[in-house]
């Protein structure tokens, strides 16, 4: 029978629009104010946390929607943004800055909805708002870390040049190298001006020894590397921390901005962007007295660490290892279900790690964290001073040569094994940077775009409708039926999709399909249109100006498509979040304007006799 679909593809429409609809619902139930707690690494989340926290808040007087304990974070749902930061404020007294303590927006979606796997569109910063980090790059730690390496490679480089020294250190900003003889000064003289171009070298023939000197476009040079490498370093961060669209670029010369829009977890994020862990791998000297070094007398060549798990450990100075030659970590647990973290080096890492431990198996080596902290205190120059913390983590006798593959345990908990492995996944930052401003965008200008970006996709549907009911009557409303179908499939589609922001361009590219949406079902109509002029049936005008209509219409929504897609492929930011919106209508338009509406036109006209159509 002409016009009549088949139960299955009836059920497939209505099946496909509830599904949608489902997903889109819990974008109707906005997001509660909240305040987030996690722990720093030295600190737990626990009940006792939580009480301590909900006692601070009755005690201040501050109504609670509701706090749990969840993840191992503390989370406060609030009233007003007013209560909000009142929150933090005595949450921040009552723990102290060992936790984190963090302003969040947390997602109102009933619990039956939430067991689904339903949640609603993340908005991007210009929407919903998000976190603005502007962070600030110790330059001073940044000279010393990169004058380390260049003393390391000095020595290495001396060695295996057969020059002999008596020692190799730093002092300020110059490497000052004090030769054995008279030949080995000549010799090293005439090495180093043809191998480290850009210092410069100053000699002292009486004592043979030699000094170099970074010139000031190497300093320049040094200092721009250390930013970019930051920025690099922190954008691999914002990915493993999986946020859409995230900004992070380069302001003047030390301070980097760091925009996260739609976060979920701003302590957590404030936590790994602001972390500049890394290890280093050392042989412990067993030939010395620690007793000895703790009472002053410290070996030459050694230093002395403290242990995480108490006491002290002798370390030899020279590193093995440093943590810019790991590629990949994972935390995991041993046999004895024990934290860990599993390493990967990189081709050069593992042939360093292979020389150093293949003529010393039965001798222990360590593991030694260093991490930064800022003191919140400023030197002369207003820069944030930084603390250097050291401790040795981890001491394992070598029981057979180690290659690019290992595993260092004694780590904490396994949440400290997960951001550690984080860290040296994404990179050790070159130097440790401070967080000088922190804000959460969003309260004023967001809901002012917000509500723009609802008015414009109101007033065009609203034009749309009006014109497609006057011009088209019935089959007008059919096709309105189909554009409200095809926002909730928009709108259900970015919910689904876990990578999705919505963003103010992204709104404007919904508004351009709902204008887009119609002009499918104006194809087909026409087509109507015309078949009933030349004295077809209205059943035969129905199957003909869809049947003929088709061609057409996708080959404008396949054009457009690959526009979008290319949009997607070389545009940044704002430009994705358009294609993104895009490329969804384009897709849902097609199967609302082509199936949709044929489904309920083939449902209210279909294989009847009727004598003419309302279009």
């Amino acid at each position: 029978m002409l016009n009549k679909f088949p139960l299955w593809k009836n059920l497939m429409v209505v099946f496909i629009v509830a599904f949608a609809a489902l997903y889109a619902l819990p974008n109707l139930y906005g997001e509660d104010y909240a305040v987030q707690v996690s722990a720093g690494r030295t600190v737990t989340v626990n009940t006792e946390t939580l009480g301590r926290v909900e006692s601070a808040l009755q005690a201040a007087d501050i109504e609670m929607k509701g706090i749990a304990l969840e993840d191992e974070q503390v989370l406060v749902r609030l009233n007003s943004d007013s209560d909000q930061l009142q929150a933090r404020d005595v949450i921040l007294r009552e723990l102290g800055t060992d936790y984190f303590v963090a302003l969040n927006l947390a997602a109102a979606t009933p619990d039956w909805l939430e067991s689904l796997g339903a949640s609603p569109m993340k908005l991007g910063l210009d929407l919903r708002g998000g976190v603005h980090f502007l962070m600030e790059v110790d330059m001073g730690e940044a000279m010393r870390k990169i004058l380390d390496q260049m003393r390391d490679t000095v020595r290495t480089d001396l060695r295996e040049e057969r020059i002999r020294y008596s020692g190799v250190n730093r002092d300020g900003n110059d490497v000052v190298i004090e030769l054995r003889s008279a030949e080995d000064y000549a010799a090293a003289e005439s090495f180093l001006n043809n191998q480290y171009q850009g210092y410069t070298l100053i000699d002292d023939e009486a004592t043979q020894t030699i000094r170099l000197r970074m010139t000031e476009d190497k300093i320049r040079e040094t200092q721009d590397y250390a930013i970019s490498q930051n920025v690099t370093i922190l954008r691999n961060r914002v990915n493993e921390l999986g946020v859409a669209e995230p900004v992070v670029q380069r302001q003047g010369a030390d301070r980097i901005v760091v925009q996260l829009p739609g976060v979920q977890d701003t302590a957590r994020a404030k936590e790994i962007l602001g972390a500049t862990a890394t290890l280093e791998f050392r042989f412990q000297d067993t030939e010395n007295s620690v007793f000895d070094a703790e009472a002053g007398r410290v070996p030459f060549g050694s230093e002395l660490y403290p242990n995480r798990n108490g006491g002290n450990v002798l370390l030899k100075q020279d590193v093995i290892l440093t943590g810019d030659h790991i590629v990949n970590a994972s935390s995991s647990f041993d046999e004895n279900q024990r934290p860990q973290v599993n390493i990967t080096l990189d081709g050069a890492g593992g042939d360093k790690m292979s020389l150093a431990t293949r003529d010393n198996i039965g001798r222990p080596m360590a593991t030694l964290f260093i991490e930064f902290k800022a003191t919140g205190e400023r030197d002369e120059e207003g820069k944030i001073i930084f603390e250097r913390q050291e401790e040795v983590i981890n001491v394992a006798t070598i029981q057979a040569r180690l290659g690019s593959a290992f595993r260092i345990t004694g780590i904490g908990s396994q949440q400290e094994a997960q951001n550690l492995a984080l860290l040296l996944r994404a990179g050790a930052l070159i130097a440790p940077i401070q967080i000088v401003e922190e804000r959460t965008i969003g309260p004023s200008l967001g809901a002012e775009n917000v509500q723009m970006g609802i008015q414009a996709i109101v007033a065009g549907f609203i034009m749309v409708i009006i014109f497609m009911v006057i011009y088209y009557r019935k089959f007008g409303l059919v096709a309105n039926l189909a554009l409200c179908a095809n926002v909730v499939l928009i709108v259900g589609v970015m919910s689904m999709i876990p990578g999705a922001t919505l963003t103010l361009p992204g709104m404007a590219g919904i508004v351009l399909t709902v204008g887009m949406a119609v002009d499918a079902n104006v194809l087909i109509f026409e087509r109507i249109r015309e078949e009933i002029k030349a004295k077809r049936s209205p059943q035969q005008a129905i199957h003909h100006g869809y049947d003929s209509a088709l061609s057409t219409i996708a080959d404008a929504n396949i054009t457009t498509l690959i526009a979008a897609i290319i949009l997607f492929a070389v545009g940044t930011g704002p430009v994705k979040g358009f294609a993104v919106t895009l490329a969804i209508g384009i897709l849902t338009s097609m199967f609302t304007s082509i199936i949709g509406t044929r489904a309920v036109i083939n449902a209210i006209w279909g294989g009847k006799r009727i004598d003419k159509l309302s279009v």
